[in-house]
């Protein structure tokens, strides 16, 4: 397993071209070599690629906004064919009628989405929050998710802090979505809720580790989305520092 940075970090940093170019070269600088690209201004496909290869990265997965997932998702492969990034993630789903955002809504929306992406070469991701814990129709809403969409069309970017937060044991939603997590977030949750850098908290990161691997794990992609006022960059630092100390890279 490889073990990458999660852009969703540093995404203040990332607005303008400029900003999004240096943030790439400063994670490069602590030592990652993947990288999820999340919450940046908007880009073209040629520029991201320029960018990766002048700072020996590659984009393993992108968070993309609904808007182009529904209204031009061709343009959305090909970019993504274009700085050679397989996976195109759906980053949030509140699972709430009174936003507009109904686990129906999400169905008659996505399934054709995720059907769509597999024909055109890539592989949707979904990332959870708490959301997907709670129950609709007597069933938890991550379940009908696994259920609703085929494992060759829809994986899940399980995130560590926010299954811990809902209650929920990370290692053994690892473990039930074997085989649909080429992809993960790892953050810490901190005794306050609080979201802390890899190795800080209270999450059991050795089974987390061990349950992602058997489940075929590719990519464990740092993301801390609250710094707590520290500096985004020196957050990933602490947790590369962790994992390398762990045995990744």
């Amino acid at each position: 397993m490889r073990i990458g940075a999660q852009m969703y970090t540093t995404r203040e940093a990332c607005q303008t071209l400029e900003g999004f170019a240096e943030t790439l070269r400063r994670i490069a600088d602590i030592g990652y070599e993947i990288v999820q690209v999340s919450g940046t201004c908007p880009f073209e496909g040629q520029w991201l690629k320029e960018q990766l290869a002048k700072n020996g990265l590659r984009c393993v997965l992108t968070h993309t906004p609904p808007p182009r997932l529904t209204g031009e998702l061709d343009k959305v492969l090909a970019d993504h064919r274009v700085f050679d990034c397989p996976n195109i993630g759906l980053g949030y789903w509140s699972f709430n009628e009174a936003d507009n955002m109904s686990l129906d809504s999400w169905l008659e929306t996505y399934v054709p989405i995720a059907k769509a992406i597999h024909e055109g070469g890539a592989y949707f991701m979904y990332h959870n929050h708490n959301n997907e814990f709670k129950r609709i129709g007597g069933k938890l809403v991550m379940e009908t998710l696994m259920e609703a969409v085929p494992a060759e069309q829809m994986g899940f970017t399980l995130d560590t802090y926010w299954v811990q937060a809902a209650g929920a044991d990370p290692a053994l939603w690892l473990e039930k979505l074997a085989g649909r997590i080429p992809c993960i977030h790892l953050k810490d949750y901190g005794f306050d809720r609080s979201m802390q850098p890899v190795g800080e908290g209270n999450i059991n990161f050795d089974r987390v580790f061990a349950k992602a691997e058997a489940g075929g794990t590719q990519y464990m992609l740092v993301e801390q989305d609250n710094c707590n006022g520290e500096d985004p960059i020196e957050c990933l630092r602490r947790s590369y520092e962790y994992l390398k100390a762990c045995g990744f890279r």
